[in-house]
């Protein structure tokens, strides 16, 4: 994936990592992937997962050594947009869930740039996929995000990880663009008795945000699926 990345005649604006960067949290991992995305030439912007663990994840792939311990939650300006990649990991479980610090960090960066197309990215998916496994270890308190994405309309759609599937649908009346998996992908319970089928190829989505003369709220997105054959 990277090399494919590396290689496009025209770079993206930013590759956004929604999470479970390294499988146990170890700081070992994590060098690995800093290593890894340093060797691309535009903005890589990270959110955790719930196989990622905060301490070694800030210093290795955020360069912080502040010695915070809460949610992982960082905002960017690139293009035009309002990039907010933001924690939905709960330290020890694997089930996600937007603390309220992190609800109210979103509610004041919004609020500072009403006028910007704006993009929030986390791990866990705040809404049922249709998917047992992956529907038992969403997000929860769903409700709490939606109050404040139609609080917000210059929030153009919301992007996650965490299923290992492409997928497209909804949440408080915006678009949800779910990742597909890089290493292994999850498997509809009709498809087959498998969770997950690590032998398909790894996929990723390229995000269009069109916006015209009309400002933020009249921002789309579109969204494209690659496979990396």
């Amino acid at each position: 994936m990277v090399r494919y990345l590396a290689r496009l005649p025209t770079p993206p604006d930013a590759l956004l990592v929604t999470g479970d960067l390294a499988d146990h949290g170890e700081p070992a991992e994590y060098e690995v992937v800093r290593a890894l995305f340093d060797e691309l030439p535009f903005p890589v912007l990270f959110c955790p997962g719930n196989h990622d663990v905060r301490e070694p994840y800030r210093k290795a792939l955020l360069r912080d050594d502040s010695g915070a311990v809460g949610p992982v939650d960082r905002a960017y300006e690139i293009g035009g947009v309002l990039i907010l990649m933001v924690d939905s990991s709960i330290p020890g479980r694997h089930d996600g869930l937007l603390s309220d610090d992190t609800l109210a960090w979103l509610d004041v960066r919004l609020a500072a740039r009403p006028g910007m197309p704006a993009l929030i990215a986390f791990h866990h998916p705040p809404v049922v996929l249709g998917m047992p496994f992956v529907d038992g270890i969403r997000q929860f308190e769903e409700q709490r995000l939606a109050a404040l994405v139609e609080r917000h309309p210059q929030i153009v759609a919301l992007l996650c990880g965490h299923a290992h599937t492409p997928a497209a649908t909804t949440f408080a009346g915006r678009p949800l663009i779910v990742a597909p998996g890089v290493v292994s992908t999850s498997m509809l319970p009709f498809e087959t008795d498998a969770i997950v089928d690590p032998s398909l190829p790894p996929m990723i989505a390229f995000h269009l945000i069109e916006t015209p003369a009309a400002g933020a709220e009249g921002a789309r997105l579109t969204s494209h699926f690659r496979v990396m054959a």
